[in-house]
């Protein structure tokens, strides 16, 4: 049976990630914000192990797990919460790169290194969600996209790095995608938001255990997912 640490298990990709690993029986380890998130993802997913940490401050991840019990042992390790907030370069202020940065980029980096020892035990799997954003810039996305694009050079080096200890490292782009992030792009643009114009959550995750599922002598290092609509 697997080990799965999760991040963004609360919604969109996430959650559909938890859900289907979760109802085949794998274990989860679910990394919340807060001790009432903790409490919500528990709920949810009974029988799932939950760890505190707020990946807006990547600096406090260390502290926040020396006080907790980190699983032994890891199989993947899933990076999949992200935020986004957009405007043009003359108006993005300094804390709003940062932020972006901060959970996007720099809180997957801290992660990393503090399961890679397990995941070197196991010759675990390392997966990014990404975005379209993280291969392509444009107007109103200069934040958010060097946070992705960053996370697309973290896992490059990362999969070059630890291929002599045996882990897989996979990045998933996918396009526009329902969710509660869509939505608030959406109102950022000024947009009407239609759910059903997107990809559904489902089919991301059903690519992304794909990937994770695949025998050990094959790895799927990027794939992009695009509405089909």
């Amino acid at each position: 049976m697997a080990t799965h640490v999760i991040t963004g298990a609360g919604s969109g990709i996430g959650a559909a990630v938890a859900a289907r690993l979760h109802a085949r029986g794998d274990d989860l380890v679910l990394l919340a914000r807060n001790a009432g998130r903790a409490k919500e993802l528990a709920d949810r997913y009974p029988g799932a192990q939950t760890l505190v940490g707020d990946l807006a401050e990547p600096d406090r991840l260390s502290w926040a797990f020396s006080h907790q019990s980190l699983p032994d042992r890891v199989d993947t390790l899933l990076h999949i919460a992200g935020i986004v907030d957009l405007g043009p370069v003359g108006e993005l202020t300094p804390k709003i790169w940062r932020s972006q940065l901060e959970v996007n980029l720099i809180a997957p980096a801290e992660l990393t290194r503090h399961f890679l020892p397990q995941l070197r035990v196991t010759q675990g799997h390392v997966l990014f969600v990404n975005s379209g954003a993280g291969l392509n810039a444009h107007a109103d996305w200069s934040a958010y996209a060097a946070s992705k694009h960053g996370l697309k050079a973290l896992a490059d080096a990362l999969r070059h790095e630890e291929k002599p200890n045996g882990l897989r490292v996979t990045t998933v782009y996918p396009g526009r995608t329902t969710s509660p992030m869509q939505a608030k792009v959406h109102q950022q643009e000024g947009k009407e938001y239609d759910p059903a114009r997107w990809i559904d959550p489902e089919s991301v995750a059903t690519t992304i255990l794909m990937a994770i599922d695949l025998p050990r002598d094959a790895e799927v290092n990027d794939l992009t997912v695009r509405p089909g609509r």
